[in-house]
Formats: structure tokens, sequence, C-alpha cells
């Protein structure tokens, strides 16, 4: 059974890569590398998804890896997360997986090593420079105790 979709992402593709696509059993959509790569231990890399988007207004896109990237291809995320605003929309805007490999690794283009689900972007806040906050300290860090 299909989900009806009330928001559309443009996708223009880079690379001999299988369609992105919304799987029901999940809440994000896989993307692959976009071309073969070897690194050895220690190499960092940007690695073509081979995709640039353009994602519905007043949303951006949260790219992390896959829960099974480290087991299959020893490669990190080098910033844990990746955030794509809305801005980066454009033809050449594509987007890249940033991996540091810790064991020497090979992954071909159409594996899938990372995913991205959309979140609406923070509201326009203000920022207001106090002495004191009004509330109760909480102890620090760590501070709900230990198990």
């Amino acid at each position: 059974m299909e989900r009806a979709s009330s928001l559309t992402i443009q996708v223009r593709y880079h690379a001999d890569i299988p369609p992105l696509e919304k799987l029901p059993q999940g809440d994000w959509i896989d993307l692959r590398a976009a071309e073969t790569v070897d690194m050895k231990a220690g190499e960092y890399r940007l690695i073509s998804l081979g995709v640039s988007m353009k994602l519905p207004a007043g949303y951006e896109a949260h790219v992390a890896p896959r829960s099974s990237t480290f087991k299959k291809w020893g490669i990190l995320m080098t910033n844990s997360v990746g955030v794509i605003d809305e801005s980066y929309c454009g033809d050449g805007d594509l987007w890249y997986f940033s991996a540091v490999a810790l064991r020497d690794t090979h992954i071909e283009q159409g594996d899938r090593i990372c995913q991205f689900r959309l979140m609406k972007k923070m509201p326009d806040v203000g920022l207001e420079t106090v002495e004191i906050l009004s509330a109760p300290d909480r102890g620090g860090i760590g501070s709900t105790g230990e198990r």
C-alpha cells in the first residue's frame, strides 16, 4: 500500500545508480555510492552520492551513516551527521558522504552507504545575552546519574 505524499523532492542523478525510493518500513531514504572507492586505513575522502536535490521549502535534510556502514566497510562519517539546507539545490550541488576509513576497504558503485531524512528547519529565533539564567541547575554533564 503506497502512502500519499504531500511533499516532493526533486532529484537530479549524476551517476548510474538505482533511483532513490522511500521504503514503507523505514523513515530514512538510502543513498548510494556513485563511484567505486578503494580507501586505505586512515584515509579521508568525500564519496559522491551521485545526486543533487531540491528540497521542499522549509525543510533540510539530515544525512547519517546506515547502521551497517561501519560493519561492512569500516568507514565513519567524519562530521557525525550532514545537514543540507534547502538553499543547496542547484544542478551542481552534489551530495557527498564525508568518510574516514579505519581499515582498508572497497566500496562498489551502488552500495548503500548512508541515508537521509527531511526535517523541518529551525524557526527564526532571537538570541538574548543575560547575566543570570532564571532556571535551576541540573548538576552539569552526567547529572542524570549512573545505573
